[in-house]
């Protein structure tokens, strides 16, 4: 099977290592210091779940280069969704799957709207990882679950190939009958998850263990879920009880990505999360006071560090 991975990041690059490593034909797309790093001493996986050194991955920044394959991960920050889903093309053939392993629930729209519905598949990421080096990924903990699915719910054989590809790299790989569903329930976890450790600049285990920040998690989960509902997703009655069992079963020093890009000075996934849930709840009646206060509060940094007039 031959597999491409739209932004070799520390989702991508993590799944795609464990791939390579199993004896899949991956090819890393990846730009700049990483891309450089990648081709000059192969990938690194740093891991609970063990290390991983590739010494030779196939790696490039044209899409071209690379062909037609059968599966594309796609896990280019939300901000560059469109213009990678244009440098997709190259990658399709009739029956290529792109499995989008974004954050947010826009993702899809976006792909199917530039590669048409015949080939883009939800997927859903759970994993802590970041590039900690060039060419070198940095995964905390053990937990790596990857699930997916085809939007219509098929049981397709493409996708069956992939998952039984994917249960030879030693992480979870599910095969989802109900992925927008999936899709919207990480999200319900994600956008609590990215906007409170930004916002008071602490691991998740400090979030969780006071008080007053957990309370404002669970409510954060709670207007995701009248989001969802609004759209149409029933994310269930316990979605607040799964969201905050999972939370405390994560190791306290998790961090998210949208974290590391604010103490980076990078740019922030912010419009996509937090102010994906106001923006929705504006269309649909729905108040989204948590996710309003956060959006708004990020705002001066949504772009790198603030630029004083």
């Amino acid at each position: 099977m031959r597999i491409a991975v739209m932004g070799s990041g520390g989702v991508g690059g993590y799944f795609g290592a464990r791939l390579a490593a199993a004896g899949a034909d991956v090819t890393f797309l990846a730009r700049g210091r990483h891309l450089a790093a990648i081709l000059n001493g192969g990938m690194r996986v740093v891991s609970g779940a063990g290390d991983l050194h590739l010494e030779r991955p196939a790696a490039t920044d044209d899409p071209a280069a690379v062909g037609p394959v059968d599966v594309v991960l796609f896990c280019v920050k939300l901000w560059d969704t469109e213009s990678a889903a244009a440098l997709c093309r190259p990658l399709l053939k009739p029956d290529t799957a792109v499995i989008t392993l974004q954050n947010g629930v826009t993702g899809i729209d976006v792909l199917t709207a530039a590669l048409g519905r015949d080939h883009v598949a939800g997927g859903v990421a759970h994993i802590a990882a970041t590039i900690a080096a060039p060419g070198t990924i940095h995964h905390t903990g053990t937990l790596a679950r990857m699930t997916f699915g085809e939007m219509d719910g098929r049981r397709s054989a493409r996708l069956e190939a992939f998952r039984a590809v994917a249960d030879r790299a030693g992480f979870d790989a599910i095969l989802s009958d109900d992925i927008l569903c999936t899709v919207w329930e990480k999200f319900a976890f994600l956008a609590p998850l990215s906007g409170l450790t930004a916002l008071t600049r602490q691991p998740l285990g400090v979030v969780r263990a006071v008080p007053d920040t957990r309370a404002l998690f669970e409510e954060a989960v709670a207007e995701v879920a009248a989001v969802a509902a609004a759209r149409g997703v029933q994310l269930g009655p316990d979605i607040e009880e799964r969201v905050m069992a999972l939370v405390d079963a994560l190791m306290p020093e998790m961090r998210s990505s949208m974290l590391n890009d604010l103490e980076r000075g990078g740019r922030l996934e912010l419009p996509w999360l937090s102010g994906a849930v106001t923006r929705l709840g504006a269309e649909l009646g729905v108040t989204t006071p948590v996710h309003r206060v956060i959006a708004a509060a990020l705002a001066p940094y949504a772009d790198g560090p603030p630029r004083h007039p």
